[in-house]
């Protein structure tokens, strides 16, 4: 066995070594999302008259590959019966681009979205915005956030500070666009169902706010049209609010234009802008759509057909590459580690962001997802980063390497563990805001995956052990947010595999005993789901159920991370780790379900993620584990 994970190991150091770049960075492949950013772009650039013919048309030809034999769009390939919400953007999207709606494919989509209940079964946010803007969703009379959120101080009990940074940027633009309704509705597009008076789920959302805060439900029509909710601005208050949304948006544009990196913040910012004056032809403009084409990727299985990516993983994969090539042995001082250093040191992060705001005396020191982001550092990147160059021979790597450490200490939440983005953003207020995906987009809370992968970074890359209180507390606050059946939930990733490796990993490089209950009970967990097949399975349905549901077939990562937790936490190899091995090396050279199943998440039931890297890096990191700990039995 251990030749062959030995020769495995060599064909994937192999393959990851020819695809570096010339700037040291790896650029493994497209971050494949679905279709929901396509059919936004192709809803941008047409409504506003953006001529890109040859976008467009690679575009709609991604989405016509992508729709179901059943007519239906979904957002993971398991999805049951599809997906409302996908299959509204689909449709639309294609008639936008100029498709007939009486095409076959787009007959089926109509019957497809009326057998999964029409509108009120769409559960993005995101998707009725876009769907509101062509007309084709009503605009809600009162929206659940108002834009006056923008002026209150943070001493307020509810402030727009509360929301995680990821929901703000996308918030800002849609705060202004629910305070001005515009509709820019082209002719003769086909609508998937009539709309009716009172929008069902919009009325739901309304009725939701003033239960929670206002103390009752809204007043009928046709009182409510005569009457102003008590947030209503008017006059220079509601521009003042108008302008601070306007000044948030422009005062995060990175340098390629995009707002915080992200496509679907940036789609939305263009929506915006639009609506408070901006033409087309604005610097401002121009230079988002060119960074939106920036993130374009073709699509190696879809016929390399062009997708819009939600952003770039350029830091996030070269970190990872690096990190896993260094533990399956190549040294620091090998040149495309050493190349991969100095990309990576490059790009951690010299100013503040708003992270800053519930750090005492921060310091810059984190790294963000993208090569272009300067000021939205993240968790899991800055771990990642720091494992790749904190073995550098340089100086620099050092200074790095502290302060990405004092970065990481620092945005230790109160309760003991590690969010995403931000230090105690984490409001039950917020949370009881009525918006779809509040629970898991509005806030960023600690979670079993941030804060184990950070615990395995102290403990493994800079020797720090339980025994310190701050480490303790992490501990401890793992063991509390255990799930009955053993299992940990992970947030960033599918799900429950994932966030139970992250925090087995993370206790055990914290010198948790593996005698432990918690631990026992963990284990029994991962070696209670495991596949004959000795491969690991988990469907992006466990992701918005919150329970654990199988998927019929192994995948590469979820399979590397089983195996990786498992090695943690056993002093001798199971038969169990022997037969994810095999699974490992059996399918890491054959593509197909094994790799291509998407397993980062996103928001549940909306956005998950396939990388391309992880069917290559996670494996690795998991069978040099295996070797190293043993190879010498």
């Amino acid at each position: 066995m251990l030749q062959r994970i030995q020769t495995g190991i060599d064909r994937l150091v192999g393959r990851l070594l020819r695809g570096q770049s010339a700037d040291g960075s790896w650029r493994m492949g497209f971050i494949e999302s679905g279709t929901s950013l396509d059919a936004a772009s192709i809803l941008q650039l047409q409504s506003a008259g953006i001529r890109r013919p040859r976008l467009v048309k690679e575009l709609t030809e991604r989405m016509v590959a992508k729709q179901s034999a059943d007519g239906a769009w979904r957002v993971y390939p398991d999805e049951a019966n599809g997906n409302a919400s996908a299959t509204a953007e689909c449709y639309y999207a294609l008639q936008y681009a100029g498709l007939s709606p009486d095409e076959p494919f787009m007959l089926r989509a109509r019957e497809a979205f009326a057998e999964l209940g029409g509108l009120p079964r769409i559960n993005s946010l995101l998707t009725k915005f876009q769907l509101a803007l062509i007309g084709r969703y009503p605009w809600p009379r009162w929206f659940p956030v108002p834009l006056a959120i923008l002026l209150l101080p943070s001493s307020s009990p509810i402030h727009f500070y509360q929301f995680s940074g990821y929901a703000r940027v996308h918030m800002a633009p849609m705060l202004l666009l629910a305070d001005r309704k515009p509709i820019r509705r082209l002719p003769h597009i086909r609508p998937l169902t009539e709309l009716t008076r009172g929008g069902g789920e919009w009325k739901e959302l309304q009725l939701g706010w003033n239960d929670h805060f206002l103390g009752g439900p809204a007043p009928e029509a046709p009182d409510t049209r005569r009457r102003k909710a008590p947030w209503n601005l008017t006059g220079k208050l509601r521009e003042r609010a108008a302008l601070r949304a306007e000044r948030f948006i422009l005062d995060r544009l990175e340098s390629d234009g995009t707002l915080y990196s992200y496509s679907s913040a940036t789609l939305l910012m263009l929506h915006a802008l639009r609506t408070v004056g901006y033409s087309v032809t604005h610097p401002v403009m121009e230079n988002a759509v060119r960074g939106l084409e920036s993130l374009l990727f073709a699509d190696a299985h879809c016929g390399s057909r062009l997708s819009m990516q939600v952003t770039t993983a350029s830091v996030w994969d070269s970190a990872l590459v690096s990190h896993a090539l260094q533990d399956a042995g190549l040294p620091a001082v090998h040149p495309a580690v050493a190349k991969a250093g100095r990309y990576l040191l490059e790009r951690q992060h010299r100013k503040l962001g708003d992270w800053k705001r519930n750090v005492n005396n921060p310091m810059a020191g984190g790294w963000g997802f993208s090569d272009i982001n300067t000021i939205n550092p993240d968790l899991d990147d800055t771990t990642a980063s720091l494992r790749a160059v904190r073995g550098l021979p340089l100086p620099e790597a050092r200074d790095a390497a502290d302060r990405g450490l004092q970065w990481i200490l620092g945005m230790q939440n109160r309760d003991g563990g590690w969010g995403a983005f931000e230090r105690n953003v984490d409001s039950r207020l917020i949370r009881w805001v009525p918006l779809d995906g509040a629970e898991d987009a509005a806030t960023d809370p600690s979670t079993p995956d941030l804060t184990g992968r950070t615990l395995e970074y102290l403990g493994r890359s800079a020797g720090l052990t339980s025994r310190l209180a701050y480490v303790r507390r992490a501990a401890d606050w793992l063991y509390a947010h255990q799930e009955k059946d053993g299992s940990w939930y992970g947030r960033w990733g599918v799900c429950y595999i994932y966030g139970t490796w992250a925090a087995l990993t993370g206790l055990a490089a914290a010198r948790e005993p593996a005698e432990h209950p918690r631990i026992r009970k963990a284990v029994d967990w991962l070696l209670s789901v495991q596949q004959p097949d000795g491969g690991f399975g988990e469907s992006c349905a466990s992701d918005a159920e919150k329970r654990y549901v199988p998927l019929r077939h192994g995948t590469l990562s979820q399979t590397a991370w089983a195996l990786d937790a498992l090695v943690a936490v056993h002093d001798l190899p199971l038969p169990a780790m022997e037969r994810a091995c095999d699974y490992l090396l059996r399918h890491a050279q054959d593509g197909g379900p094994a790799a291509d199943y998407p397993t980062g998440a996103g928001l549940p039931g909306c956005l998950y993620t396939r990388y391309d890297s992880y069917s290559l890096v996670w494996p690795l990191i998991a069978l040099a584990h295996y070797r190293d700990k043993y190879g010498s039995g």
